[in-house]
């Protein structure tokens, strides 16, 4: 896992991420990427479980900003909008690991990004933001790829 920082020690938000573009031009996140491992029928039943078990818990803990504001992933208005976790956010960070082991396991490069301002805030609750980055390429990083999941500095997932 390349761990990407801001200049300073002051980092604030979290995003896990491709370092690559998709189709619509954007960096599909954490679960976008596990998420479509799963569309492609390339997850084993474990790991089919682990998403299943593991993205409910997420819908339950957390509100999909698109609920609020049906229009903050909307590329007309936002573009480029993506959701950046807050620090404070640890019980949803501490599950994170789990998904990036399964990307590893299928060669899926994700990065994680750390930045004290990772743009125009849009939308914003108690665990995280969804912000359009100050340029377009700004939470890309050329060459960026996920060799070792353990540099990631996040808790280890929580027993079930």
């Amino acid at each position: 896992m390349e761990m990407i920082e801001a200049g300073d020690d002051t980092v604030h938000y979290v995003r896990f991420q491709s370092p690559h573009r998709n189709d619509r031009g954007h960096f599909t996140g954490v679960f976008g990427l596990l998420n479509n491992l799963a569309r492609e029928g390339r997850l084993t039943d474990e790991q089919e479980s682990f998403r299943r078990r593991n993205n409910s818990w997420y819908d339950a803990a957390y509100t999909d900003p698109s609920t609020v504001d049906p229009r903050v992933y909307d590329d007309g208005i936002n573009p480029g909008a993506a959701a950046w976790f807050k620090p404070t956010a640890v019980h949803l960070l501490a599950r994170v690991p789990g998904y990036l082991r399964i990307l590893a396991a299928h060669g899926v490069d994700c990065q994680v990004l750390r930045s004290a301002d990772p743009g125009r805030v849009v939308y914003e609750d108690d665990v995280q933001i969804v912000v359009v980055p100050h340029a377009l390429h700004a939470t890309a990083v050329p060459g960026a790829s996920a060799p070792d999941v353990g540099a990631v500095e996040v808790p280890e997932p929580l027993a079930e």
